[in-house]
């Protein structure tokens, strides 16, 4: 099993004492993410646990109860190697402010997982959320996913989303588990993307699409994820294709517990 760059404490560490102007990120494996503004502290999508029928190619970085600054927990769906109860009811606990954003399609199922609705934010596309700490504004907007197809559920709503991160301006795109469909473009070309986190590998982006869909919006940077942790999806893939095809767009590939701060433009 692959360790992680950075873990534990020294990550916890790291993240708390990271003060930029710019976004910064760490990714902790799947399609686990940390973006942190200034003293604002997002998790997407983390999962420290490992799910029902899967097996771990990398080791977790942290552990659900080591995390007790999140501002803000993200989940883009109810599949549990993306709303990870173990880990979410734990860093709830620790993090004593926060609240899980989620499909409003979801919330059901994440309370009976044991997550109490209080401590839920529900979405759904086109709807925007909003975060203030101290002088700091963030916002939240969801995009559906397709997975594979755009399902709707029987009482409305889209079951899979992608999220739209916007600090000032700069905006993290993460697309959740998305395949292409015809109008994602338009869909995130008015939010001026700054990163996009795109699957990468069976069910998502071959490198091919995700190095279009970037170009299609006017992405700043394309950062590929959902691959090494449960399943041999390779990122040298995409990394030959962006080299070889695409040598115009600016990529970022890491490993888990390595951490990215978003350059100044």
């Amino acid at each position: 099993m692959l360790e992680p760059q950075k873990s534990g404490p020294a990550l916890i560490e790291e993240i708390d004492r990271t003060l930029t102007a710019t976004p910064t990120l760490w990714w902790l494996g799947h399609a686990g993410f940390v973006i942190r503004f200034a003293n604002i502290t997002f998790y997407v999508d983390p999962c420290f646990s490992t799910p029902p029928g899967r097996s771990r190619l990398t080791a977790p970085p942290l552990a659900g109860g080591q995390v007790r600054h999140a501002d803000m927990i993200l989940a883009t769906h109810a599949h549990p190697g993306h709303l990870d109860a173990p880990s979410v009811t734990a860093m709830l606990q620790g993090s004593r402010a926060a609240k899980l954003v989620l499909p409003k399609s979801a919330a059901d199922h994440a309370h009976a997982l044991g997550i109490p609705y209080p401590r839920m934010s529900t979405t759904d596309a086109g709807l925007r959320i909003e975060y203030f700490k101290d002088s700091l504004y963030g916002r939240i907007y969801a995009v559906p996913s397709a997975h594979p197809g755009l399902d709707r559920t029987g009482a409305g709503g889209h079951p899979y989303l992608g999220y739209l991160i916007r600090f000032g301006r700069w905006t993290i795109y993460h697309a959740g588990d998305c395949a292409p469909y015809p109008d994602l473009a338009m869909r995130l070309r008015p939010y001026n993307v700054t990163v996009a986190l795109l699957p990468i590998g069976a069910g998502g982006f071959t490198p091919s699409e995700a190095a279009q869909l970037a170009i299609d919006i006017e992405a700043k940077w394309v950062v590929p994820m959902h691959y090494g942790t449960f399943s041999e999806d390779r990122e040298s893939d995409f990394v030959a294709h962006m080299l070889g095809h695409r040598p115009e767009l600016r990529f970022r590939v890491f490993r888990v517990g390595e951490k990215w701060t978003v350059p100044e433009e």
